[in-house]
């Protein structure tokens, strides 16, 4: 058990964290094979070639790259192509090590085990140890029909964008959806794009599909009132999730761990025109994520310290009497995925560690 533990404090390096739990050994020990592990642990984050890999850890290159092709092949690490090399990187625990294997869980007693463990991993230590200290490294994106054109003012705010200006978009079953299986919305809604959707369609975890296959997805998505999250920068978009309060690690840091920081709430909060609200409560009883509305003599009202500013409950309105504004007051957004990660390292006490695992 000692080579898993040395494995998860590298992951634990990272600032989506691996905290300690015996649930995480016996998932490592699922998912690595003791030699597997042994190797994964000299690695970085950075992708490296087979020839700097094998060295490192004194192993010939073909062991070395039969390793490394088993564990890509199970999406516990990621691999690249450049100039014509294979490179090898180390992901996170999330997204990546969590997420990866189950986008093609074949129902196994394997990935039952594995479910149950995420599960347990989640409430006695994952949730909160991943979520912002106080940056959180995901955040809310509003469903684009609930921003009215005068709110249209920031690119990385547009979820339409996002798919827009990937050059490679991937879409694979939800991971969380296919672990917990608590309900019964749609599990092939999550996108990745560029470099890490490539890598997930060529081991088989996804599939390619265009942008308009993309816009069809967000809509099935909001359609079944799933939540849309990305990365919490402005740069660019890693990815597109949408989740569900019952089963999705992001949220459930909120309506299960209660944790103030499990997420970043989108710039918005929904606002209602008690005038021309009908009292159908749609949007108290089926279409908000954080129960943040509630009906008070007939009209829908809006608790904003609660409201994470997704925009379901606008997008679904008969009435039209709720609409997204602008918060009082909007944290800065991280300019870059890499400022993001630096400054969530820092504040969790990984930065360090984290930068001597980079930087091996």
């Amino acid at each position: 058990m000692e080579i898993y533990e040395q494995l998860r404090e590298v992951l634990d390096s990272h600032p989506a964290t691996a905290p300690k739990s015996k649930a995480i050994i016996e998932i490592l020990g699922i998912l690595f094979t003791p030699e597997e592990a042994a190797l994964a642990m000299t690695m970085s984050y950075k992708p490296w070639s087979v020839d700097k890999i094998a060295a490192v850890a004194s192993l010939s290159e073909s062991e070395a790259e039969k390793r490394l092709e088993s564990m890509a092949n199970k999406g516990i690490i990621f691999s690249k192509n450049k100039d014509g090399k294979k490179l090898y990187g180390l992901v996170p625990l999330i997204p990546g090590v969590f997420e990866f294997p189950f986008m093609k869980s074949d129902a196994s007693a394997k990935y039952r085990r594995l479910g149950k463990l995420w599960e347990e991993y989640h409430g006695e230590a994952l949730g909160a140890s991943f979520a912002g200290n106080p940056t959180p490294l995901m955040r809310v994106v509003a469903v684009e029909k609930s921003i009215n054109a005068e709110n249209r003012v920031h690119p990385y705010e547009e979820v339409k964008n996002f798919i827009q200006s990937a050059h490679f978009i991937a879409l694979a079953d939800c991971a969380c959806r296919t672990s917990v299986g608590k309900c019964d919305k749609p599990k092939d809604v999550c996108l990745i794009f560029d470099g890490a959707g490539e890598f997930l369609v060529e081991r088989g975890f996804a599939r390619h599909i265009s942008a308009e296959e993309g816009m069809k997805v967000l809509d099935r998505a909001e359609q079944a009132g799933l939540v849309h999250t990305s990365n919490n920068s402005a740069d660019r978009a890693n990815l597109i999730c949408n989740c569900c309060p019952c089963c999705c690690t992001l949220l459930r840091g909120k309506t299960q761990l209660g944790h103030p920081h499990a997420f970043e709430p989108s710039r918005f909060e929904a606002s209602v025109t008690a005038a021309d609200c009908s009292g159908c409560g749609l949007c108290a009883e089926e279409r908000c994520p954080v129960k943040a509305i509630e009906m008070k003599d007939g009209v829908a009202s809006v608790n904003t310290a609660e409201c994470i500013g997704c925009g379901l409950c606008a997008s679904a309105c008969p009435s039209e009497s709720i609409r997204l504004v602008e918060r009082r007051s909007i944290p800065p957004l991280p300019a870059t995925v890499m400022e993001m990660g630096v400054r969530a390292a820092q504040e969790k006490g990984r930065l360090e560690k984290f930068v001597t695992i980079m930087q091996r």
